[in-house]
């Protein structure tokens, strides 16, 4: 009797026995402005809507963010529809942050961004939980990226190798092919969990990357966590951060995880909207100061820690009107550990993967491969640039063979080296593709002397 009245006395002293609720007082667009509450920012709350509004098979209830404080309040911003929202509906808060449920039972699932089903199968049994926000590991914590990541694709093996745990950018304007690139990479890269996150997707192209890009074999060792273009910017942001923080789970257990992204360009669109109704001032092209504070916090969260896993990260970053230098392109690939170039001309030439080598480039690569690698590479690249500078003088026919022996060169290793540069479907092995693009080279040396001799006879 003693013990079940101890247990009683204990359950009262941590039961709140005064709710504290606040007010909407202006709802303008997706800006929720409060008061009544003492929260912070990144807390989360509760708004409960009429019953009239919320209607038959509706939801009774609004979950919403802070994202502003200021002396007449606090700002709000939803997670999902706001019909039917008013003032004077009542707010409380949880007290707490955004979490989200994480473990092996996520393989092989399409969730949101709270981690419900979106694969009609029931919702994931996770057994822990993991703060959407959470802080990068310590620079000096990171161990040194050593280790090749191959992903299948030969320009990117050979040309601008990956290393497990670096932070590379897709660049590319619409319709060139990060998707279909992604979904090459993730079918066939070689690491134990693929995390995708389709941020801004439409609806149409979901479906379609996880059936066709990805594919049955991709799907099994991976994690896709979707928000669609016509969700909420809150539920878009929280989406990137849910599947940063799945990776963590899987980076902490020690295995190696490649995180995509696509795109990390719709993040930074959905925070401007956030920073712009929390009473940001605008800066380029509109984009809040925040967004540019952020954008470094979710990518130093991608890499290794301490352990003997790693978080590779491919993020796609949509050039708004092929402007390579517009604000976010530009913060990025300062931000990044290198950046993979796609070329709309090269698209239109029907080159895929339209992989613009001599725009793209890889940081670590030094690290992680072999000196004789890093040569033939350094080769395979001046001879692309050499083809390019002379482009025009060729394709007129002002060129005249014997001229200059280095263009000799180029010019002999022009069609095997475009050949070896294109790829339809991934999986190439990487040693291969080096042995592949050594021959090509080595066979150029031997044939340009003779057609110098040639052209001279």
């Amino acid at each position: 009797m003693k013990q079940r009245v101890a247990a009683y006395r204990q359950a009262l002293q941590h039961t709140p026995l005064v709710r504290a609720a606040g007010v909407v007082r202006q709802v303008s667009g997706l800006s929720i402005e409060a008061t009544g509450l003492a929260v912070g920012i990144g807390e989360q709350c509760t708004i409960r809507l009429p019953a009239a509004a919320a209607g038959v098979g509706g939801s009774a209830v609004v979950q919403a963010e802070v994202v502003g404080v200021n002396p007449q309040g606090f700002v709000l911003m939803p997670y999902g529809p706001t019909r039917g929202l008013a003032t004077g509906c009542e707010v409380t808060a949880s007290g707490s942050r955004a979490f989200i449920g994480v473990g092996d039972a996520l393989l092989g699932r399409v969730i949101d961004a709270f981690g419900e089903p979106l694969d009609g199968l029931p919702k994931p049994e996770t057994q822990l939980q993991r703060e959407v926000l959470a802080s990068p590991p310590k620079a000096l914590q990171r161990k040194r990226i050593v280790e090749v990541l191959e992903t299948g694709v030969r320009a990117i093996d050979a040309l601008l190798t990956l290393g497990k745990g670096q932070r590379t950018g897709i660049f590319a304007g619409s319709g060139v092919g990060k998707s279909t690139l992604l979904g090459m990479i993730a079918k066939h890269v070689k690491a134990d969990v693929n995390v995708i996150a389709l941020i801004g997707e439409r609806g149409r192209e979901v479906r379609e990357f996880v059936e066709n890009h990805l594919g049955p074999q991709g799907l099994e060792r991976s994690v896709v966590v979707v928000a669609t273009s016509d969700q909420p910017a809150l539920a878009r942001v929280r989406a990137a951060y849910a599947a940063v923080a799945i990776a963590e789970h899987f980076r902490e257990q020690g295995r190696q995880v490649l995180l995509t992204m696509d795109s990390v360009t719709r993040f930074a669109m959905a925070r401007r909207e956030i920073g712009l109704a929390a009473g940001e001032p605008p800066t380029a092209r509109g984009y809040t100061p925040s967004v540019f504070a952020e954008l470094p916090q979710l990518c130093e969260r991608c890499g290794t820690d301490h352990g003997t896993g790693s978080i590779t990260a491919l993020m796609t970053v949509l050039v708004e009107g092929d402007d390579f230098n517009e604000p976010v392109s530009d913060h990025l690939r300062a931000t990044l550990d290198g950046h993979v170039v796609l070329s709309r001309q090269l698209a239109h030439a029907g080159h895929y993967p339209a992989i613009d080598v001599l725009q793209s480039a890889s940081r670590v690569m030094p690290d992680v491969v072999s000196a004789q690698e890093q040569s033939l590479a350094l080769q395979a690249v001046g001879t692309l640039a050499l083809l390019e500078r002379n482009r025009q003088l060729v394709d007129i026919g002002a060129y005249e063979a014997g001229s200059n022996s280095q263009l000799d060169q180029a010019l002999a290793v022009k069609p095997a080296l475009a050949q070896w540069l294109q790829q339809r479907e991934g999986g190439a092995a990487r040693a291969q593709a080096v042995r592949q693009l050594q021959a090509i080279v080595e066979k150029a040396r031997a044939a340009a002397p003779l057609a110098g001799q040639g052209a001279k006879a």
